[in-house]
């Protein structure tokens, strides 16, 4: 069975909401209309009641209970038009004198009513309103008068309007159904609008973009939140094939390096020394491919959003020492010097791992970058709310135009100019990832030709 759609929704709500309203509407109509039917019945039965009493009460000296000419009168004489039903009791509840147009019926007489009272009677084939009242002459009861009005042509306009407020309903709710279900269409038609052009967008046009609405409601904000997130899809996919194409072409490089190297030594037969220096220089092409697929495994951690903080309390001085200590032979190879001293503990609250890999990377990149015989420092310094550690070398520095770039993966500044200098270009875009995972401030500023800063704030324990 398939299922309504969103406007028969909106048009099914409408109706169920409506019918109540309606319903509520038509009730009220009608107790409106039967007050009133009611209220004019009483209201002329009361005016007839109130002659008879007024007469009665009138008299100085009792003598009659109704006037001489009373019966005389066309609607107590005749059962056509509006008819007045009249009939006198004594004191006792006996009848005495009734208008000709009862005949053969009676009136109902209430003996302990006596105040005035309706009811409801038939006569013959007339529903009858009648009022009892007391005839009273000098402070002595009398006897009584019982008045009757036909109510049967009200009763019958009351029916009348029953049966149209019953048929009404039906047909009322049928409308409202239609015009809802029609006025919901044409408001859902930008919807629909919406719903086409995103079906346009697919890997193939991701700069599509949906037209946004004349009118800036809710569907204006709904098509710029779906455009703004095309954006972060277009975004994330350019990103994936840079980073699928950079990272092949990193790969690729070495591998063709090892490759050409060993099908070089297969040729003829070499010395002993040959043979180290290649089997050297393809284990070095080896290691450069470690280094690529573990920092290509934290970024992908990065990605998948597998990467787990286990902050707590370290000293950061412990974690730049053992960064110095992995760097140490490279320094002493190229006759570098590290100045790097603290007189206390400073300590930090973050993850252990992150941290490490950010200050190896710093201190690795500051070693690598400096010239030989060069010297790379390390300040540490106790501020308000954090620590602060700035790595300073005097190497080749970063072209200011290279500044905003560095941290983009795959990114390495100059690196035709300075091809000796090996790297993958993805360590500070990882060391910016975790600076913004562990709260960390990270400030990067260069002059080439003279060297780098690197400012970082480290939150305290």
């Amino acid at each position: 069975m398939r299922k309504p759609s969103i406007k028969d929704r909106i048009a099914y709500f409408n109706l169920a909401g409506a019918a109540t309203l309606v319903l509520v509407i038509f009730v009220v109509i009608y107790r409106i209309v039967l007050a009133g039917v009611v209220y004019g019945i009483n209201h002329d039965l009361k005016v007839e009641v109130d002659r008879h009493t007024a007469f009665v009460a009138g008299q100085g000296h009792f003598e009659k209970m109704v006037k001489d000419n009373e019966w005389a009168e066309a609607e107590r004489n005749t059962m056509d038009g509006n008819p007045i039903f009249v009939e006198i009791f004594d004191k006792n509840g006996n009848a005495i004198k009734k208008s000709n147009n009862l005949k053969t019926s009676d009136l109902i007489f209430h003996r302990h009513k006596d105040t005035a009272h309706y009811n409801d009677v038939t006569i013959g084939n007339i529903t009858v309103r009648q009022m009892q009242a007391q005839l009273v002459n000098q402070g002595e009861l009398e006897g009584y008068v019982v008045i009757g009005m036909s109510i049967s042509d009200h009763y019958s306009v009351m029916k009348s309007l029953r049966i149209v407020l019953f048929i009404a309903y039906p047909l009322v709710l049928l409308m409202l159904f239609f015009l809802t279900r029609f006025i919901a269409g044409k408001s859902l038609q930008p919807v629909f609008s919406i719903i086409s052009a995103t079906k346009e967008v697919s890997d193939k046009n991701l700069n599509t973009r949906i037209s946004l609405p004349e009118k800036k409601d809710e569907l204006y904000t709904l098509a710029i939140a779906i455009n703004e997130l095309l954006d972060r899809i277009e975004s994330a996919v350019s990103r994936e094939k840079q980073f699928t194409s950079h990272a092949s072409h990193e790969l690729r490089t070495p591998l063709a390096v090892i490759k050409g190297t060993l099908e070089v030594l297969v040729r003829k037969p070499r010395t002993t020394e040959e043979y180290e220096a290649k089997i050297q220089y393809c284990i070095n092409e080896v290691n450069r491919l470690t280094t690529i697929a573990d920092q290509l495994l934290i970024l992908t951690r990065f990605e998948s959003s597998k990467e787990v903080v286990n902050k707590r309390q370290l000293a950061l001085d412990e974690i730049i020492l053992e960064a110095i200590e992995r760097h140490s032979p490279e320094m002493e190879k190229r006759n570098m010097h590290l100045d790097f001293t603290f007189g206390e503990h400073y300590l930090i609250m973050s993850d252990v791992f992150m941290a490490g890999v950010i200050m190896d990377n710093l201190i690795g990149n500051a070693i690598k970058y400096s010239n030989d015989g060069g010297t790379v420092s390390v300040l540490l310094s106790d501020e308000k709310g954090y620590i602060s550690c700035l790595i300073t070398d005097k190497g080749i520095g970063i072209a200011k135009e290279d500044l905003e770039n560095i941290f983009e993966q795959f990114y390495r500044s100059e690196a035709e100019e300075h091809n000796e200098i090996k790297g993958t270009g993805l360590g500070l875009a990882i060391v910016r990832r975790y600076c913004d995972i562990l709260g960390i401030s990270l400030n990067i500023s260069s002059t080439k030709g003279e060297g780098t800063q690197v400012l970082l704030r480290f939150p305290v324990a």
